[in-house]
């Protein structure tokens, strides 16, 4: 049985200044989720001096064009994020990761990087991935060509901006997988692989902590990849029991470039 304890709770609640208050669960990415507001104005300049390098997108040649998983004789598995939500909650569940040696791969909205530009390096100098995940979170699938690859390069000048790179990974909004026409639209800004999963943590539905941690530990394995949301309390709640399930498992949470290295 999957337990979220009292100290699991303390700690996710210690990791993000006001986190309690976050918790009336901010704009998540669900697939039938509010999209992003609207950017504000002005954008505040990235912080400046000794960062992290941004990296760019790579070509694995032995891995399909849409990922769900990685190699399956490896014991790592990829806990991604769908990017947007309170900063708050976001700045919470970088830090249990991190506490607990684990890095994540999120896949930001523009929108919510031009509301919060400073989340960008704090992701990257955290030790994780960055990548696109659309900029105003809309149906990307069910857009026009003009408007379907709009969408994709304004998030990716985004990310270009504020970090030197269009990020290493594109996720298609409001669905788990990319159509053939949004697929090709992301290679030609960039991005060679559209990355999915093969968990869906349904984080998103509000359902608890322990149902997310439960949902997570029943179905991962060699080679997973896990969709998750940094918008949600229950999922900074959770995440410290599935990351010590995982380490008693021999379970490593790594990047996806980690994963498929």
């Amino acid at each position: 049985m999957v337990r979220v304890t009292t100290t699991d709770r303390r700690t996710a609640l210690r990791a993000g200044a006001g986190l309690a208050a976050a918790g009336a669960l901010a704009a998540g990415c669900a697939p039938h989720g509010a999209g992003a507001h609207p950017p504000p104005a002005g954008t505040a300049a990235p912080p400046t001096g000794d960062r992290t390098p941004a990296p760019t997108p790579r070509l694995f040649p032995q891995v399909a064009a849409q990922i769900t998983h990685g190699p399956r004789d490896r014991p790592r598995v990829a806990l991604t994020c769908h990017g947007q939500g309170d900063p708050a909650l976001a700045d919470a569940l970088l830090t249990v990761a991190e506490a607990h040696g684990a890095r994540l791969t999120v896949l930001a909205v523009g929108s919510w990087l031009d509301e919060h530009p400073g989340l960008a390096r704090r992701i990257l100098d955290g030790g994780h991935d960055l990548g696109n995940h659309t900029q105003r979170h809309l149906d990307v699938n069910a857009m026009s060509e003009t408007e379907a690859e709009r969408e994709i390069t304004e998030c990716a000048q985004r990310l270009r901006r504020l970090t030197g790179s269009i990020g290493t990974w594109f996720r298609p909004s409001r669905a788990a997988r990319a159509s053939p026409r949004v697929e090709r639209l992301a290679r030609a800004a960039g991005y060679p692989h559209v990355l999915s999963y093969d968990v869906d943590s349904l984080d998103f539905t509000a359902p608890g902590a322990p149902a997310v941690a439960r949902k997570v530990l029943g179905e991962i394995r060699n080679g997973s990849v896990v969709s998750l949301h940094l918008g949600y309390a229950d999922t900074v709640a959770a995440l410290p029991a599935v990351l010590e399930e995982l380490h008693r498992r021999g379970l490593r949470a790594v990047t996806t470039t980690e994963l498929l290295s």
